[in-house]
Formats: structure tokens, C-alpha cells, sequence
């Protein structure tokens, strides 16, 4: 998430109320999780097993909860709740604003493009030509969707993310100021839910294709000409590359990757990242081929022991 004009270090840490070690004039230009941040971005962390991680990123200003030499070129803010102050940040640059109408004023509609009844757009959606938004869509505020979409009823785009921190009294949620973007040609299903990205966008790429009932994670990335059927569920921060195949009921961890043209057989759960062109079976799911082996063999087993007892 870039802010709307480049910050000092100092304002930044005026705002959180907390102290900082660098330049005050140290140049803030935005805030990001670790795997979408660049070179003038905040990010958080808490906990020692991730300070090296946090530390030696793109991120340029770290905000930590321990004193910690600060590396050549960066800066630090100190916090002691930097999950809490990472909050406050997003709260201040990109806070709630109820919308009073359905279709807000700022959203952006392009030349044919066709938008059916109840359907609501939040501040400064932007669509492209020539798409179809059917009944009942919600799409949040700053989702750019592009040329010949179409969007089928009830589906949502750019709800928050499921991120959240165990505290003694609950679960406090991570603030969403992220976005959603469809990329043209993309062909959304009925019912699907699509959660904004943490501080970055949840992307889905030129050309894919997907099913009805289908929920998909915040700051995924789904690659160009995808199929993805529908039940399948996919958790946050995974990169789907290219012309891959979901079919039904296929779930999902976080933080994998999904190569190029794998094809993952239905009702799979799939753990652990795949090799491209392959096809996989099963929850946990292997290549398709070990797991009809390893099925055939379960299946032989009765007679196999009924043999041993003779």
C-alpha cells in the first residue's frame, strides 16, 4: 500500500507514538507484508524467529518490537505492539468510510459495460469496457477490474482478509488496505468471494477462468488462463502460476506455490508446492500416479493378510 505523498520518518512515528532510530527526514513511502515490500515500505514484525527475515527484506523501515542494530540504509520504528501499530498506520492512511449510496461517486465505469441491479461499487473501482456485472456483486472500494469481465451474482470482491493475532481477551484482526485486481478477459462465477490483499493486491490474471462458489485468500496471485471449479478453497499469499487446473473441492494451505500447467484432481489438499505439468491426487495430496499405487496397494491389503494367515 503506497501513501499519497511520501512521508519523513519522523511524522510516521508521530503517528503511532513511538520512537524511532534513523534519519527523521528517512523517506516512508508505504507499507507492505514481507512478501509484497519494496524499497521505501514499512514492515512489521514480533516475533525473533522473523527479525532476521523482516530485517534483511526490500523493506527500507522496520517496525519492531526490540532495540536492534539497524542496518546500512534502513530505519527502524520501535514498538511494543508492532501488530497493533501496523494497524494504527493502515487506520490513518486508508480508513473506513461508510458509503451512502450504492455505486460511489468516484467509481469509474467503462464504455459498454453493462451493470445489473443491486450492485454496489465502492470508492474508486475502476472497470473496463465492455464488461458484465451481474445482480447483487459487491465489489469494494479501489478494485480495478479490467476489459471484457464478467462478473456473475453475489459475488464478492475485497472483503477483508482472515488474518488474525491470538490475545489473551481474542483474535484481533490485521486491518485490510489492500485491493483486488481482475485482469482482463477474466470470468468470475456465481457466489465466489475474493478477499483484498493485506497492504498489497490479490491478482487474477489475464484470461482465468473461475467456477461458481469459489474463495481465493488475500494477496494471492492467480496466474493467465486458469480453471479453477467450483468448492475450491484457497488460502492466503499463494502465487498460482500459469494455466493451472483446480477442479472441485480443492483446498489449499497458505504460502505455496502452484506451478506452471499442474492439474490438481478434485477433493485434493494440496500442503506443499508442486512441480510444473504435473497432476496431483489426494489430501495430502502426491502425484497422481504414486497415489493410485499407494490407493491399489490399501486395496490389497485384505488378501494379501487373508495369503499370510494360510
Amino acid at each position: 500500500m503506497k501513501f499519497d505523498k511520501v512521508y519523513p520518518l519522523e511524522k510516521i512515528a508521530e503517528i503511532i507514538n513511538q520512537e524511532f532510530i534513523g534519519d527523521p527526514n528517512f523517506e516512508v513511502h508505504g507499507m507492505n507484508e514481507i512478501h509484497v515490500v519494496e524499497s521505501g515500505d514499512i514492515v512489521f514484525v514480533d516475533h525473533p524467529k522473523y527479525y532476521d527475515v523482516a530485517l534483511e527484506s526490500a523493506a527500507t523501515i522496520v517496525l519492531i518490537n526490540k532495540k536492534v542494530d539497524c542496518p546500512v540504509g534502513k530505519a527502524l520504528l520501535i514498538s511494543d505492539d508492532p501488530f497493533r501499530d501496523f494497524n494504527k498506520l493502515t487506520n490513518h492512511f486508508n480508513p473506513f468510510i461508510a458509503q451512502s449510496v450504492a455505486i460511489a461517486d468516484t467509481a469509474v465505469i467503462g464504455e459498454g459495460t453493462v451493470i445489473q441491479p443491486n450492485v454496489v461499487l465502492g470508492d474508486n473501482v475502476k472497470i473496463g469496457k465492455n464488461c458484465i456485472i451481474h445482480p447483487n456483486v459487491t465489489i469494494y472500494k479501489n478494485a480495478i477490474i479490467g476489459n471484457n469481465v464478467i462478473i456473475h451474482a453475489n459475488t464478492v470482491l475485497g472483503a477483508d482478509a482472515f488474518y488474525y493475532k491470538r490475545r489473551p481477551e481474542g483474535y484481533d484482526r490485521l486491518l485490510s488496505g489492500g485491493n483486488v485486481v481482475l485482469e482482463d478477459n477474466v470470468e468470475i462465477g456465481a457466489s465466489c468471494t475474493i478477499d483484498r490483499g493485506v497492504s498489497g493486491s490479490t491478482t487474477i490474471k489475464y484470461g482465468t477462468k473461475i467456477d461458481n462458489s469459489v474463495q481465493i485468500g488475500h494477496d494471492t496471485v492467480v496466474g493467465k488462463h486458469c480453471l479453477i471449479a467450483s468448492q475450491t478453497g484457497i488460502a492466503g499469499a499463494n502465487v498460482i502460476e500459469d494455466e493451472v487446473i483446480m477442479w472441485g473441492q480443492v483446498g489449499l494451505t497458505s504460502g505455496i506455490t502452484i506451478a506452471k500447467k499442474t492439474v490438481i484432481l478434485a477433493q485434493s489438499g494440496i500442503t506443499k508446492s508442486t512441480e510444473p505439468g504435473t497432476t496431483y491426487f489426494g489430501s495430502p495430496a502426491v502425484e497422481v500416479r504414486r497415489g493410485y499405487r499407494e490407493l491399489a496397494a490399501i486395496r490389497s491389503l485384505p488378501e494379501f493378510l487373508r495369503k499370510a494367515k494360510k
